[in-house]
């Protein structure tokens, strides 16, 4: 395709583009037949009815093919990610790959070409089929664009089933707010989803629901590729509300025994059936040689990634031995700092749900507006947009309280880590330390559901000291971090000489674990905001004559071997955690303890069922969590 096609600079599609793309279009239509029913499975219908719509993005589109990592590339993005055979086929069309890697690789293990669109393939900007999620998704790479003072346009291509989607709905309203006239939304209305027609499976009116979110709303034949044209043209130019272009569409078009049939959503055609298939196409039924081509599959297909940007980590604050903090205060005060120190030279933004006050973020918004963005109540579609925007050379931050942002969005999470993203999540109001709020606000869960995962990082620093340290720590580092925080102001942690522990010429490293006390038989092992406690029951056992060992973990996600074989020569080991036990820290340490062949006793402590409302004190000991209940349970052991 010529370059000089792309970016929609003419204001009509001309013939020379039109006949191109039509045959495109049918060979497409035989090669998403060919991967669905050589792999036995796939989505050829919503692919088929999608083709014309993937063929004009990629071949329009200011993308280049040789250089898909461009800053100022368009980005394209599939909500509905099942219809990965007609993106396939559309960028093997584009010049992306060869359509036969495609074909020959299409839902085999150890392919990129999997059976939902993934990043590891050139040309996918996002890894999707969780749906509902692609707009978000382009929410994020809009406000890239605006930050970073580029002019690039981010296109959602989207199925109408899933309209039925909640996050939908949060993302219109927000990319209305924003006016991000730079995104357009495509939807491919061809009326049938799994279960059969879409108004009988959930009635809903599409078009009137996006015109009331603020949303310009063009229709179209979408097998027309004249009047799809004109309607990107003008969503490309578009300087005013967003557009939504509704492309009215068939499934399984081109194939007259799979036409309207909601069927073939997710189901391929049968080998008997497809040589007629492929004969009303006007295509080769060429099955064996493909058959052949993906017992021996080899793949040079490999999309790379941008690299995190480098970030100054600012100025350390230090909080003396009197001081009096909660952890999200620091969280505050640091943000600030390492924004100050960057945010010049390289795109920042701070998400935030209605809780900037809480979170304390407030002084951010105050201080750099232009870079705050307020979704409201809006917390699955906020999580997407912060792991979309981080995938780009931007810092992304969200700051919510745990429940909302851990427990609520997990699937949001989750499908961010497997986008290697580099999402900087910072959590408040962390397990029973929330304290009146009660137990449904109790985020006490927050490392067993991140743990589930294969690259999110948890940490849990002691005091406002460890926090401030962590918290540039996470910025400055690619990943995903989730930095976890109670309400409560707590006592900065001090060494045997009454110094902060954690202030001046302390280093945070992460993934190692911090000595509080020394001692012999018995270790101390605690995590996060339930130092001050585990301190308190150190001073009573050494009044009572008792020897044990105090430590810290804040970074549970990366136990290190070095402290774990440390922790395995006492012979007895407590763990004090402010977390479901079932699921915590001592899991993770009985588990990582379990190689060594001298192991000591584990006694775990932490919240053993859903808290209540009340001060976070009285809840603690309700427990068994407060410093005088730890106290006794060790002396048990001693």
């Amino acid at each position: 395709m010529s370059d000089n096609w792309r970016g929609f600079t003419n204001e009509k599609l001309d013939k020379e583009q039109y006949e191109k793309i039509t045959e495109a279009a049918r060979i497409c239509r035989g090669n998403i037949l060919k991967m669905t029913t050589l792999a036995m499975s796939g989505h050829p219908g919503g692919s088929m009815s999608s083709i014309e719509t993937y063929l004009l993005l990629y071949m329009m589109s200011n993308i280049d093919p040789k250089d898909t990592l461009k800053d100022d590339r368009d980005r394209i993005i599939i909500s509905h990610g099942h219809t990965s055979p007609g993106a396939y086929t559309a960028l093997a069309a584009a010049g992306f790959f060869s359509a036969d890697e495609a074909i020959a690789g299409f839902r085999l293990a150890g392919s990129p070409f999997e059976g939902h669109v993934e990043r590891s393939v050139p040309g996918i900007e996002w890894g999707t089929g969780n749906l509902g999620q692609g707009l978000s998704v382009g929410i994020g790479k809009a406000i890239y664009a605006r930050l970073s003072n580029q002019n690039f346009h981010s296109f959602v291509f989207m199925g109408d089933g899933e309209q039925q989607k909640g996050q939908i709905s949060e993302s219109r309203r927000i990319a209305a707010k924003y006016k991000l006239s730079k995104l357009t939304a495509i939807v491919d209305y061809n009326q049938l989803q799994i279960s059969g027609n879409i108004k009988e499976v959930l009635p809903q009116n599409i078009t009137d629901e996006w015109k009331a979110d603020g949303w310009n709303v063009i229709e179209v034949d979408g097998h027309d590729l004249y009047q799809l044209y004109d309607a990107m043209y003008k969503a490309y130019h578009n300087e005013s509300a967003p557009i939504m272009i509704l492309a009215k569409t068939t499934m399984g078009k081109g194939v007259s025994f799979m036409e309207d049939k909601h069927g073939y959503h997710g189901a391929p055609v049968k080998p008997d059936q497809l040589t007629d298939a492929l004969k009303e196409l006007g295509c080769e039924n060429d099955l064996e040689r493909y058959k052949e081509l993906r017992a021996s599959f080899k793949t040079t297909v490999n999309n790379k990634r941008n690299e995190y940007p480098k970030i100054s980590s600012g100025d350390v604050i230090n909080y003396a031995a009197d001081a009096k903090s909660d952890n999200r205060s620091a969280f505050g005060k640091a943000l600030e700092s390492v924004a100050a120190a960057n945010i010049d030279k390289v795109p920042f933004a701070v998400f935030d749900c209605d809780l900037a006050g809480s979170v304390k973020t407030a002084g951010f918004e105050k201080t750099y507006p232009d870079n705050f963005f307020q979704f409201g109540i809006s917390e699955h579609s906020t999580a997407t947009t912060t792991g979309s925007l981080s995938a780009e050379k931007a810092v992304s931050i969200w700051a919510d309280f745990g429940m909302f942002a851990i427990a609520e969005t997990y699937n949001q999470a989750r499908l961010s880590d497997i986008n290697h993203s580099n999402v900087k999540l910072f959590c408040t109001h962390c397990g029973l330390n929330v304290g009146e709020d009660g137990m449904t606000h109790q985020s006490i869960d927050y490392f067993a559901l991140l743990n589930s995962t294969f690259g999110w990082k948890v940490i849990t620093p002691a005091d406002a000291n460890q926090t401030d340290k962590a918290v540039r720590y996470a910025l400055a580092s690619p990943g995903n971090f989730a930095i976890i925080m109670g309400r409560a102001v707590i006592p900065i942690i001090t060494d045997e000489n009454g110094q902060p522990l954690f202030g001046e010429g302390y280093n945070y490293t992460y993934g190692r674990m911090d000595e509080i006390r020394s001692g012999k038989k018995t270790a101390l092992v605690c995590a996060g905001n339930m130092a001050f406690v585990a301190v308190e029951a150190y001073t009573k056992l050494k009044d009572a004559g008792v020897d044990i060992a105090l430590y810290s973990i804040s970074d549970w996600s990366d136990l290190h071997d070095d402290d774990m074989k440390k922790l395995a020569s006492f012979e007895n080991l407590v763990t004090l955690e402010d977390h479901n036990v079932k699921t915590g820290l001592g899991t993770a340490l009985t588990d990582a303890l379990y190689k060594f062949e001298k192991r000591p006793n584990i006694e775990k402590i932490g919240v053993s069922e859903y808290g209540s409302s009340g001060k976070p004190a009285d809840l603690y000991k309700l427990q068994g969590m407060d410093a005088d209940s730890v106290t006794e349970k060790i002396k048990k052991l001693s």
